[in-house]
C-alpha cells in the first residue's frame, strides 16, 4: 500500500495493482477505521475499486497529521480481518421485452436465454466502486461464459434499472443516462434517491444478487416498462 498526493486537501491510498476481492475488502476496511478514527478531520472519502480517496479539513489538520496517521491506522489493517460487505438481493425481471441485448448476448455465447438469465443470476457480485452516475455500482466479476464487450455504437437512452453488461462487470442503470452496455433486464429497486437514508441500497464492500422475478411481480414492485 501507498499514500499520495491527491490535492491541496486530500491524499490517495492505493491498496494494490489489480482488482479482486481481497483488495476490495481492505477498501472497505479502511473506509470503516477512517471513519471511526478521523472523525470531525474529515470531509470525504471516495473508495473505489483498489484506492480510496481521503479529503481531510485544512482547517482541523494539515497534510503531515494525517499522513502520519493514515499510516498508522493502515498498520491495524493489516493485522485485522477483513470485511467481507454486506449482502444485497436486488430483483431483476429478465426477458426480451426488459433486456433488448438478452437474445443476441444469448446468441453470441452459444447459450439459450434461460441459460444466460441462470449464469447471471446464481453468481454472487462485490460491489468494487460507484461512479459514472450517483448510484451506478460497478459489480464484479460476471463469470465468462456471459461476459461480453461494450455496444460499438453507445444507445442514446439507458432506461432506469437497467440491468447490463459490459466486459466482466455487471451493473444497474440508477437513472436514464446515455450507455454502451449489454441490457439483459430490468431492476425495479431504485439505486439512488437523494431523499431517502442511505440514498444507496449498496456501499463499496457489498455483495450483491440478482433475484429474477416475473414481469406481474416487476410491476407489484414499482417497475416500470
Amino acid at each position: 500500500m501507498r499514500i499520495e498526493i491527491a490535492g491541496e486537501n486530500a491524499l490517495i491510498i492505493y491498496f494494490g495493482e489489480q482488482t479482486d476481492p481481497a483488495t476490495s475488502a481492505k477498501v472497505q476496511q479502511a473506509v470503516t477505521i477512517l471513519e471511526k478514527e478521523l472523525a470531525e478531520q474529515l470531509i470525504d472519502m471516495v473508495p473505489s475499486y483498489a484506492s480510496l480517496l481521503v479529503i481531510y479539513d485544512m482547517l482541523k489538520c494539515d497534510h503531515l497529521e494525517v499522513r502520519s496517521k493514515l499510516r498508522k491506522l493502515l498498520d491495524q489493517l493489516e493485522e485485522s480481518s477483513a470485511i467481507s460487505g454486506k449482502i444485497v438481493t436486488l430483483p431483476a425481471y429478465y426477458s426480451t421485452e426488459s433486456g433488448p441485448d438478452l437474445e443476441a448476448l444469448a446468441t453470441r455465447t452459444q447459450l439459450s436465454i434461460e441459460e444466460v438469465i441462470k449464469i447471471h443470476s446464481d453468481m454472487e457480485y462485490r460491489v468494487y466502486a460507484i461512479g459514472f452516475a450517483p448510484g451506478f455500482a460497478y459489480l464484479g466479476e460476471v463469470d465468462p461464459r456471459i461476459a461480453a464487450p461494450r455496444l460499438s455504437t453507445p444507445r442514446q437512452k439507458v432506461p432506469k434499472g437497467a440491468v447490463a453488461i459490459a466486459d466482466q462487470q455487471t451493473a444497474v442503470y440508477p437513472a436514464v443516462s446515455p450507455g454502451g452496455w449489454n441490457l439483459i433486464g430490468l431492476c425495479p429497486t431504485p439505486m439512488f434517491d437523494p431523499k431517502a437514508e442511505p440514498t444507496m441500497p449498496v456501499q463499496v464492500g457489498d455483495r450483491v444478487k440478482f433475484e429474477p422475478i416475473n414481469r406481474e411481480q416487476f410491476i407489484a414492485l414499482g417497475g416500470q416498462l
